[in-house]
């Protein structure tokens, strides 16, 4: 098998062998959710974890707003962060105190506490890999869940594709974004997706929320554009037509995109939020999170169709395009010379 998520299928029938002996799990593993919900009394307890596997830059943020977001799409509040760090052998004391500071000053930036982890040097790796375990909680009347989507409803998506795997292809991949002809400020301006726009969804989750009718909310992540979709279809066992002029892709994405020869719809894309909302409360959400300064856009509309998610294009509809894996992890999978940066 190839880097990056197990197929959805594939993970849908594994997780289905599992039996869940607890009463007081209100949501256990499930494709398609962000996280699961364990009953705590008046409200739930929730619960997510999530590596930082292909970023070696600023793993210690990666990792923070990531776990973070899957709590934010699922109308929590994240609270308490486990991090385990594992390091390659050779690591200098001042690579740990960074990473460390990453995560604390993210955490504190969100009013997280950080409660334990752990860290070690391992054999087997070669850059370090940061893995999460956020908990947060949510009111039970409040708890939004991926198969929540209804017919009809209109699939909003903020700030745009993908700025999460952008900014990671521009800090690992420099030389070879410079050989393909991308200057170094389009370079230092992709890499600084990272925190303007930011790949926190957080607040676009919040705005959202409080402004309209959210019927689900989704983090597209591994997988991208085309990834979230397919899971909240998967989820919510409806489907999606979706305007291609209507999706957003960053002029940072499409210059990196073109220079490697990746397709945005495929590419990590933490930083986004997917809201399926009543269609007549679309324009109120949107008008909110751009009074915030957060772009948003209606990108298609859920459908009865079982599972099928189109996009459409000049009057007509096509299935929406499926990657096997990431284009990240496609693009970590190439020949390392400059001058195969376009081939496999």
């Amino acid at each position: 098998m190839l880097p990056g998520k197990l197929p959805l299928e594939m993970l849908g029938r594994l997780l289905g062998r599992i039996d869940i002996t607890d009463p007081r799990v209100a949501l256990g593993p499930m494709p398609g959710e962000d996280a699961a919900l364990i009953d705590f009394g008046d409200r739930y307890l929730v619960a997510k974890t999530d590596p930082i596997t292909f970023a070696t830059d600023m793993i210690g943020q990666y990792m923070v707003a990531v776990n973070a977001n899957d709590l934010a799409v699922m109308g929590a509040t994240p609270k308490w962060l486990l991090a385990t760090i594992l390091l390659p052998i050779g690591t200098a004391e001042r690579e740990v105190s960074a990473i460390f500071e990453q995560i604390r000053s993210a955490c504190a930036e969100s009013n997280i506490s950080i409660v334990g982890g752990h860290t070690e040097i391992a054999h087997g790796i070669d850059h370090p890999i940061a893995v999460g375990a956020m908990l947060g909680e949510v009111a039970k009347d409040e708890a939004i869940f991926s198969s929540g989507v209804r017919p009809a409803d209109a699939l909003i998506l903020s700030k745009g594709i993908a700025v999460e795997g952008t900014s990671i292809l521009a800090a690992e991949f420099p030389e070879r974004l410079a050989a393909a002809g991308v200057s170094e400020k389009e370079i230092a301006s992709a890499r600084g997706l990272l925190f303007s726009p930011s790949i926190s969804v957080v607040p676009d989750a919040r705005i959202a929320r409080e402004s309209g009718e959210i019927h689900a909310m989704h983090d597209p992540t591994e997988g991208g554009l085309s990834g979230g979709l397919y899971e909240l279809a998967s989820a919510s066992d409806l489907g999606f037509d979706i305007d291609a002029d209507a999706i957003s892709v960053l002029p940072q994405t499409q210059t990196v995109c073109d220079a490697l020869g990746l397709d945005p719809l495929g590419l990590i894309a933490s930083g986004a939020l997917l809201a399926a909302t009543a269609s007549d409360d679309a324009r109120a959400v949107i008008d909110a999170l751009e009074s915030k300064g957060i772009a948003a856009a209606v990108i298609g509309h859920a459908t009865d169709r079982h599972r099928r998610v189109r996009i459409v294009s000049e009057g007509r509809a096509t299935d929406f395009p499926r990657f096997a894996r990431d284009e990240l992890a496609r693009m970590f999978g190439r020949p390392s010379h400059s001058d195969n940066a376009n081939s496999e």
